[in-house]
């Protein structure tokens, strides 16, 4: 392990345009529950399936069992960022480091400090209305009691991509560009089986490609330097 720590340190030094894409894995060590693994949300039972919970059409139809299921679930508010996101904002403030690419809702990067985010599936703490667009954040729709009601009496929507529901443009193409600039492309926490962020890997042509996740992904082959082994372990050597 140490060599392969050593290894991505020697990465680091070499690479001066590098990209971070990470997945809930990245967010466990802050106590965040993730998805897929045997104790994530996907392996807990509930009265419906949560990725049924957390579509698009259940929102629609359902609003009032989302909001039961995400107010418990979804709240990341209590949270605080890992050794991993402390250490991606170093990053950054070094040069190296140009933005990071999340899957996560959690807004923990930016909590951290991290300035250059993108956030594939939306956030948490950014919330409007169905009706009017007016803007709500994450304390009011936590707090509140039900479904959260605009003052328009418009029902309030969580800025996150559920289930159903296409990628934000323009974080998407961001995403791309970034990759397809970068000299490194660090991914870590996440297996790399969710389309369409997934796919992303596809569009980097720079040098040292590195996955870091707790089990193997379909992509280990690529890469320059894979560790099997939690974030945290990694980045506070690093």
């Amino acid at each position: 392990m140490e060599n392969k720590i050593y290894k991505l340190k020697e990465l680091i030094n070499e690479s001066n345009n590098i990209v971070f894409f990470g997945g809930a894995g990245v967010s466990t060590e802050s106590g965040i529950p993730d998805f897929r693994s045997k104790d994530g949300l996907y392996h807990q039972k509930y009265k419906y399936p949560p990725e049924e919970i957390l579509s698009h059409t259940f929102f629609m139809n359902n609003t009032d069992e989302f909001y039961k299921f995400y107010k418990e679930k979804m709240n990341s508010l209590k949270y605080e960022p890992n050794i991993t996101h402390k250490k991606l904002v170093t990053l950054e403030k070094t040069g190296k480091l140009k933005v990071v690419i999340t899957q996560n809702i959690d807004g923990l990067h930016q909590k951290a400090g991290s300035k250059n985010v993108c956030e594939l599936h939306g956030s948490i703490l950014r919330n409007y209305c169905m009706k009017c667009h007016k803007f709500y954040d994450a304390e009011y729709v936590f707090n509140s009691s039900g479904i959260p009601k605009c003052s328009c009496g418009g029902i309030i929507k969580p800025d996150v991509v559920l289930y159903e529901e296409q990628l934000d443009d323009e974080t998407l193409e961001k995403s791309i560009l970034e990759i397809q600039n970068a000299d490194m492309l660090i991914i870590a926490g996440t297996s790399l089986t969710v389309y369409p962020a997934s796919g992303l890997i596809n569009y980097f042509r720079g040098r040292n490609l590195v996955l870091i996740n707790k089990d193997t992904t379909p992509y280990d082959n690529r890469a320059n330097l894979v560790i099997n082994e939690s974030l945290g372990k990694i980045f506070e050597k690093i």
